[in-house]
Parts: C-alpha cells; sequence; structure tokens
C-alpha cells in the first residue's frame, strides 16, 4: 500500500471509528432512555407515589451514563489515535532506519552489503533505488580497482620493453664509438641491430598511444575501398623487408581475383598485420637449428577475405589459446619477462576487427607453430534498378 494512501486510511479510521463507536453507544443510551421511560410509565399507571424519588435516580443514572460515555470515547479515540500512527510511524520509520545504515556503510567505504526490503509504498521503491546505486558503485569500484590494476602493469612492462632496447642501443653505439666494430661487416651488423631496436622502440610508443586511443573509443579510423591483391602486397613487401633485416624468411601467396575490394582503414589493418608478425618474431624459436619462417595467404571465402599468418614458432598450448586476444593476458610470465611485450598487442588487434566488422581467431600446435586468421567483409556493389 502507498505512503499516501496509509496517511489517508489513519486519519479516517482517527475520525470514523470513534463516531462509529459514539453513534452506537448513543444508540444504546437512548434506548436506555426509552426503556426507562416505559419503565416509568407503567409504574405510574399501577398508582404508586414515587415519581420524585423515580425522577431523582434517572437524572442520577444519565449522568452516569454520560460520564462512563465520556471517558469510553475518549479512551477509545486514543487507541485508535496511538494504533494509526504506530501503523504508519512503522510503515515510515523501519525502511528509514535501514537506509540510514546503508548510507553510513556508504560513506564508511563499505560496499558489501545487501539493502533488502519488501512492499509496493514509497519508501521500498527508495530502497530498491538505493540498492540499486551500491550495486553500481559496486561495480564501478571494482573496474576502478582492475584498471588500476591493469595501467600498473602495463606501464611496468611498457618501462621493461623501452629499458632493454634502450641499453642495447646504447651498447652498440658505445661499441662504435670505442671502435669495436672495425671491419664493414661489424659496422653493418651494429648499425642492423640499433636500427631494429629503435624500431622496437617506436612500436611499444605507437602501441602505448594507440591503447590510450582504445580505452577513451576515439580510435581514428578512416574507411575507404581497398583492393585486396595492391594493399597486401604491399603489406607483405614491407613486412619482408623488416623479416629480412631478422633473418626470417617471408612467404606470401594471394588467391583472390585482382577485382575483390573491402571496405576497410588501411592504416589500422596494416597495424593488425604488424601486430600479429611482431608477436610471431617475438616467439620464434630458433633454438631448433630452423631458419624462421613466416607464411602469409590471402584466400576468399565467400562474403569475406581471409588472411592467415603462420609461423614456426614454439607454438600456444591449448590452454592458453581461448584467452590470448585478453587485454594483458600472458602465457607464460617468465617467457614475456625475457622475450618483453606489453600484452596488449593482441587485443589491439581484436579491437580493430571487430570494429571493421570481421573477427579474429587462431590455432596452434605447440613446437609446431601457430596460426593467426582474420576476416574482412567484402565490398559488393548494391546494384541500382532503373
Amino acid at each position: 500500500m502507498k505512503l499516501k494512501q496509509r496517511i489517508i486510511l489513519g486519519f479516517l479510521m482517527i475520525i470514523l471509528v470513534p463516531m462509529l463507536l459514539l453513534a452506537a453507544a448513543l444508540y444504546g443510551f437512548s434506548e436506555a432512555q426509552h426503556r426507562n421511560s416505559a419503565r416509568n410509565d407503567t409504574i405510574q399507571e399501577a398508582g404508586y407515589d414515587i415519581t420524585i424519588g423515580e425522577t431523582d435516580g434517572s437524572d442520577l443514572g444519565v449522568r452516569i451514563m454520560t460520564k462512563d460515555l465520556f471517558f469510553t470515547a475518549l479512551i477509545i479515540l486514543i487507541f485508535t489515535s496511538v494504533s494509526v500512527g504506530l501503523w504508519i510511524y512503522r510503515s515510515v520509520a523501519a525502511p528509514l532506519v535501514k537506509l540510514r545504515k546503508a548510507t553510513q556503510n556508504i560513506k564508511d567505504g563499505n560496499l558489501d552489503f545487501v539493502l533488502s526490503v519488501e512492499g509496493t509504498d514509497e519508501f521500498s521503491e527508495l530502497c530498491r533505488d538505493f540498492e540499486e546505486m551500491r550495486r553500481r558503485l559496486k561495480e564501478s569500484a571494482e573496474e576502478k580497482i582492475v584498471l588500476d590494476k591493469e595501467n600498473k602493469e602495463l606501464i611496468s612492462n611498457i618501462s621493461h620493453d623501452l629499458k632493454t632496447p634502450i641499453t642495447a642501443v646504447k651498447g652498440y653505439v658505445e661499441g662504435i664509438m670505442d671502435g669495436v666494430a672495425d671491419t664493414p661487416e661489424k659496422m653493418d651488423r651494429y648499425v642492423r641491430t640499433i636500427y631494429n631496436k629503435t624500431v622496437e622502440m617506436d612500436h611499444l610508443i605507437n602501441e602505448l598511444t594507440f591503447y590510450s586511443k582504445i580505452d577513451t573509443n576515439r580510435i581514428p579510423y578512416t574507411f575507404s575501398k581497398l583492393n585486396v591483391e595492391d594493399y597486401f602486397s604491399d603489406c607483405a613487401e614491407e613486412v619482408g623487408l623488416e623479416l629480412e633485416t631478422r633473418g626470417i624468411q617471408l612467404c606470401y601467396a594471394n588467391y583472390v581475383d585482382s577485382d575483390v575490394q573491402v571496405i576497410a582503414d588501411g592504416e589500422q589493418i596494416r597495424r593488425v598485420i604488424h601486430n600479429i608478425i611482431s608477436n610471431a618474431i617475438k616467439y620464434m624459436d630458433k633454438a631448433k637449428g630452423m631458419k624462421g619462417i613466416i607464411q602469409i595467404r590471402v584466400k576468399d571465402v565467400g562474403d569475406f577475405v581471409q588472411v592467415e599468418i603462420e609461423d614456426n614458432g614454439k607454438g600456444i598450448a591449448a590452454k592458453d589459446l581461448p584467452y590470448i586476444f585478453d587485454r594483458f593476458y600472458r602465457t607464460d610470465v617468465s617467457r614475456n619477462s625475457a622475450k618483453g611485450g606489453s600484452g596488449i598487442g593482441l587485443s589491439i588487434v581484436r579491437k580493430i576487427l571487430e570494429d571493421h566488422g570481421g573477427k579474429v581467431w587462431a590455432t596452434s600446435r605447440e613446437d609446431i607453430g601457430t596460426i593467426m586468421y582474420f576476416v574482412l567483409r567484402k565490398y559488393q556493389e548494391v546494384p541500382v534498378n532503373e
């Protein structure tokens, strides 16, 4: 029952109940007087001369009944008022006490409680709204804790990853300055190493900048029609130059017709390819005594263009495979600390492809290698009805 209805009903009870009881009492009093008058008439007809005595007794009886009636009405009125007042007070006070305790808990920073109420009045609805607010505050606080932890982990990873190539660059530059690179071959090797390390640092800085844009949903997409054959051929040529400096062989194959197009942001799809290949390079297992090989295959799969990037690295354990695209997920903490890695490269890949209406997944076998797949929707011209 709504609070307004309770108050109205309470006031009606305070007014009507005493009135009804008083009316009943007056009715009883009038009946008593009527019976008394009838009895007096009967006595007079019998010839008894006791009129004065009877009249005095009647007046005394009326006064006594009036006094009893007054006190009865007063008691009834007090009882009704107290009962109705307590009923309304309990309807208001109970939820207010709960709200006060809940407010104090939130003030003290405690969100691990439940505000449970029953009923459909305004205070019950207020308590339910307060409970919903508490639940959302708790979720927000938990998300903030997770976000702070992820940010700290990201800063730690980026700091470690930047320190490693900077130390290497410093060492090789000192070697050149001290004349250690005293042959053209050594000089060429030193310069190539310095170049690769600076590329790593540039990639890390770009990745950190892009991560901040992902977190605020401010990724700058510029979609356009891209010819699949031309675009991925250029990407393969660009990637091949970098892999050559690292002694890794690239194999590229295109199985898509020359007129197939996709709607995509060319820069961001390059970032996808670069992140996948950088991840493959990072965990390339050269201990096998085999040359590192990365294969890029572009295929037509109906309404989509599918890109496959395969490496012959260490592979990924089956238990880790479903989580590799989660932000900050690391399959091997010790290996990641040695190899580096911010832990957000593949999560960026998934975010970009989802924003393109595509998807990404992977298959892998340990000690054999990993294949990353992603698809982009083909551009299809809508026929114009003449």
